[in-house]
């Protein structure tokens, strides 16, 4: 990771990675779009020749362009089905490029959003917001956490607003991995003391042993590469191991959703392929 980006609050590779892969699945995928959004791309606001990265190869990336793109839609569904049943309350953390709130612009009549973020990411954001012309409405609460001198997610999101006494939808996706097991169960075990009814959809990956011998090349050279970066991945789980530890934190049900069923769900055909490689797994939680 570059210090200089990071001190900047500017998103790091990874953030800018998912924005720019759903903006290719705009451009180079069937419609209809299982997700329609370029403002990711907006904000980052790339050099001209963004899409000769090697990262972006049309071909290359495309296992990973819907694996994104599905584990996106899957939570937003997730708030919209939670939402329909009267959950008023949706937290996003390690919110990053996250988009939802600029492309659901009614979502507001049934919604309160809150972005959770370290705080020079979120002070970026905003100001990118506002120079590309979107309002911040109330009903979006962008919630600066300053991690590395130990604030709390939760301490700041009852600053903001968030009401202990209602249910809530809490996403976190493409962040597991990089957390230990220990503080994955603190994250855990604080949503578990959300309101009953409340829903947690975390993202996690199998262990090496658990993917196909196609899957695990890919892999390797992944780990290798985000190890090289800064941003090494640690955390792996089997579903039965993030299953007992959900219920061990205090969630009275669980389940899991593969990776590879999502992209089956949202592009049917393509599931059980070479283009399901790597895809991550949910965990969905309810207290």
């Amino acid at each position: 990771m570059d210090p200089d980006r990071f001190r900047s609050g500017e998103p790091d590779h990874t953030a800018v990675r998912t924005a720019l892969w759903r903006a290719l699945h705009v451009e180079l995928d069937s419609s209809p779009h299982v997700l329609t959004d370029v403002i990711g791309l907006q904000l980052v606001a790339p050099p001209a020749d963004w899409r000769q990265r090697p990262d972006m190869d049309p071909q290359g990336s495309v296992a990973s362009r819907l694996g994104m793109v599905a584990r996106a839609r899957f939570v937003e569904d997730l708030a919209d089905q939670q939402s329909e049943r009267g959950v008023g309350q949706y937290v996003i953390l390690g919110a990053g490029l996250d988009t939802f709130a600029q492309r659901h612009l009614d979502a507001g009549e049934r919604l309160t959003v809150f972005e959770v973020d370290q705080l020079a990411t979120q002070e970026w954001k905003r100001k990118r917001l506002t120079e590309l012309g979107f309002e911040i409405p109330d009903w979006l609460r962008l919630v600066p956490v300053d991690f590395e001198a130990g604030g709390s997610w939760s301490d700041q999101l009852l600053t903001a607003g968030f009401d202990a006494d209602r249910p809530a939808v809490v996403a976190s996706t493409g962040v597991s991995m990089y957390l230990t097991r220990e503080a994955i169960a603190a994250t855990l075990r604080q949503c578990a003391l959300l309101a009953p009814g409340s829903t947690v959809a975390m993202t996690f990956l199998l262990p090496l042993g658990l993917l196909d011998e196609r899957e695990r090349p890919v892999r390797q050279m992944i780990v290798s590469m985000t190890a090289e970066s800064g941003t090494p991945w640690v955390s792996f789980f089997a579903p039965g191991e993030m299953l007992a530890l959900a219920r061990e934190c205090g969630f009275s049900q669980a389940s899991h959703v593969s990776g590879h069923e999502l992209i089956e769900r949202y592009f049917p055909g393509r599931g059980g392929g070479p283009n399901a490689l790597n895809a991550e797994e949910f965990l969905v939680a309810t207290s």
